[in-house]
């Protein structure tokens, strides 16, 4: 009996430690948000510690309309493994922005990169960009480009101690996020990588059907977007990575994708990817151009490989260290 009431205080003992951890973590937290908010009043309204360093953000952002207010859009951020012993620094930061169809959850759910940033002093910051919200303002709805660039950007400064060293990447719909906003706003991330992105939206009729698809397929008036490609074609290149790639010089570049054949991290049995084989020939399309205008970006044209999490980890690996390098982060060993 005395046995088991040693160990029943031990545990009760090791409980209260881990509560007191997490509830300093959270105390670290608390309040940093409170009354911050962006120029045009966008605020955060919630704060939730998910994990250890995954704080979810809920943020009332009047560039995305809907009401009076604007409407609730969320992100997550990775906190930098040494954000409590170091409350006055000022942190470089990763944007990661997710694909078609997906939210902002979709990087810590489908890959490791909470353990590879656990070594890096880095703030990474993982945005909703609705599920087919082409990181742009559109014609007619959402402003996307001015939530990310404009409001979360200040929320982060203002509140969450972010700096003004950014990288960005993303996948597919993401990886034209990142080279769009890297075009148009120059200097404001020193690195860019696209993995399997939608880098050149108007390839072909393939392309172009492909956006409108997926607008439609959510709902929405795909005109609403960048208007209609015949009769609006400036805004579309306004929007399309090939045209911006010019406004790309000065920006350290990473850019891969496959080219739809099944490789090595699919399961036996997988087929030919259309979807991969689209993005393959979007990002060929950007290289060329990059070639054409003495652009220089590293590249892993990797060949076979689908549209599939398995190879966006993987990049996402291959570009951190020059990701980290571009703001100034040296990894921990």
């Amino acid at each position: 009996m005395r046995t088991r009431a040693v160990i029943w205080r031990l545990l009760v003992g090791v409980a209260l430690v881990v509560a007191g951890l997490v509830a300093g973590s959270v105390a670290s937290i608390a309040g940093a948000a409170q009354q911050v908010t962006a120029d045009d009043g966008a605020t955060v309204v919630s704060q939730t510690l998910v994990a250890p360093r995954t704080l979810d953000l809920t943020i009332q952002s009047p560039a995305l309309g809907r009401t009076a207010q604007g409407r609730i859009a969320r992100a997550r951020l990775l906190l930098p493994p040494d954000w409590d012993s170091r409350p006055g620094a000022r942190w470089p930061v990763l944007y990661l922005l997710h694909g078609c169809c997906d939210d902002y959850t979709s990087w810590t759910r489908q890959t490791d990169v909470a353990a590879l940033t656990a070594g890096a002093d880095v703030l990474v910051a993982m945005p909703e960009a609705g599920p087919d919200g082409y990181y742009s303002n559109w014609l007619s709805g959402p402003a996307w480009e001015t939530f990310h660039t404009v409001e979360l950007r200040q929320l982060l400064e203002r509140g969450y101690r972010a700096g003004t060293r950014r990288a960005i990447a993303g996948l597919s719909m993401g990886g034209l996020g990142a080279f769009d906003y890297s075009a148009r706003h120059p200097g404001m991330f020193q690195a860019a990588a696209s993995y399997s992105g939608a880098l050149d939206t108007t390839l072909s009729q393939e392309a172009i059907t492909q956006v409108t698809s997926v607008v439609t397929s959510n709902g929405h008036d795909p005109n609403n977007l960048w208007g209609d490609p015949t009769r609006q074609p400036l805004v579309w290149a306004a929007h399309n990575p090939v045209d911006l790639a010019w406004a790309l010089r000065g920006t350290r570049l990473f850019v891969a994708s496959g080219n739809g054949q099944p490789g090595p991290l699919d399961p036996p049995g997988t087929g030919f990817n259309e979807s991969e084989a689209l993005h393959g020939a979007e990002t060929s399309a950007l290289v060329d151009r990059l070639r054409l205008l003495h652009i220089p970006a590293t590249l892993d044209l990797y060949g076979p490989g689908t549209h599939s999490w398995p190879y966006w980890q993987r990049e996402l690996h291959v570009s951190f260290p020059m990701l980290m390098a571009a703001i100034g982060v040296t990894p921990m060993t």
